[in-house]
């Protein structure tokens, strides 16, 4: 961290750095984005809605191997890079149910992830460059935050203050320790399921304040380069509801998202603190995985947040990530809850189930 600008500006009387408004940070006062702002874009139609429900093609060469009930599939046995238009659409399906689709062993380049990732729609540029490369971090993100404004470790949903945030992202791992460097994702359908009736209806009313602000202000300073295009500010539903599964969603993260519009200072403050636990501790919507060369994870910003682990790990950790436009968020009143629509499913079977045996019963 030594290249930060506050770390050239120490208080006399501490012996620690002054951190510096971004006002007077001329890093970032100084900086003129070279695009402009850009407004809603339409995507194309997701390709899950063209995927046969049960997904018989992609089975067919992969095997599925859930890692927890709420979230996290291992496609085990299966090349990317050899998977045809409707076996992509079904992976597609997948990923909007399961959050977050593995794969080990992976011969994609750069080059094909990028033409395979087209598939899926319009690739979506990065602020801050075209296609993003992930390094992680060794820095103690906790300590980082008296100089930057960002909570760079904190759970987020890619680019989740765009007026289109993406769908689909894709990260292929290039370079990676033995050890540390994981990411975790946790699912915001499980995070609405775990919510009280009460505070689900609560939620329903609200939109969060989603910003690119403290973002802009800290890859500036922290990274050193210069984001594309002028910081942003959106208010999208706190609860979304998710246009292929039509299932609501939590659509709050605690790396984006600064209040909520409807609600004044204080009451936004104690409400993302509340967030910021409840997504923390969610350990039954939770799943961590371990990277090697070679793995790739394929996930829905739709329903999930994720987070690189920080830690003292050794070694180079490099991957590149793709991602795609989605559509701008909305609420459907009349969508349900993941839970709820579980719950529904089931009970129709078992009425179904009743029914044939009252039709069995009265033929004998």
């Amino acid at each position: 961290m030594a290249h930060l600008e506050s770390r050239k500006h120490i208080s006399p009387a501490s012996g620690f750095p002054i951190t510096l408004h971004p006002n007077f940070n001329p890093k970032i006062k100084d900086h003129v984005p070279p695009e402009p702002f850009r407004g809603l874009v339409n995507p194309p139609i997701d390709r899950a809605f063209f995927a046969d429900p049960e997904k018989k093609a992609l089975f067919s060469v992969a095997k599925p191997v859930d890692l927890t009930e709420s979230l996290g599939t291992v496609l085990e046995n299966v090349q990317l890079s050899q998977l045809n238009e409707q076996q992509l659409d079904e992976l597609a399906l997948l990923v909007t149910e399961r959050g977050v689709v593995f794969f080990r062993d992976q011969d994609l380049t750069t080059e094909k992830q990028v033409e395979l990732f087209q598939h899926y729609g319009d690739l979506d540029k990065h602020p801050a460059q075209k296609f993003v490369n992930i390094h992680g971090s060794r820095e103690d993100h906790r300590e980082l935050l008296n100089y930057t404004p960002w909570p760079s470790g904190e759970f987020h949903a890619d680019t989740s203050f765009e007026i289109n945030p993406p769908s689909y992202s894709l990260l292929r791992m290039e370079e990676h320790p033995d050890v540390g460097g994981d990411t975790a994702w946790v699912s915001q359908y499980g995070l609405y399921d775990a919510l009280s009736d009460a505070y689900k209806k609560f939620l329903d009313g609200l939109h969060a304040v989603h910003t690119s602000r403290l973002q802009y202000d800290t890859i500036l300073d922290l990274w050193n380069v210069g984001p594309n295009r002028p910081p942003i500010d959106t208010h999208h539903p706190a609860v979304r509801t998710h246009p292929v599964t039509g299932l609501k969603a939590l659509n709050v993260n605690t790396g984006f998202v600064t209040g909520f519009a409807e609600l004044k200072k204080l009451e936004s403050d104690k409400l993302l603190d509340f967030l910021a636990h409840h997504i923390h501790s969610a350990d039954d919507h939770y799943v961590r995985w371990k990277w090697t060369v070679g793995s790739v994870a394929m996930w829905d910003n739709r329903c999930t947040v994720h987070r690189v682990i920080p830690g003292r790990y050794k070694g180079n950790r490099r991957g590149v990530r793709t991602t795609v436009f989605g559509e701008k968020p909305y609420l459907d009143p009349a969508s349900e809850s993941r839970e709820s629509a579980s719950y529904a499913k089931e009970r129709k079977v078992m009425l179904d189930s009743r029914s044939s045996i009252s039709v069995i019963n009265v033929g004998f």
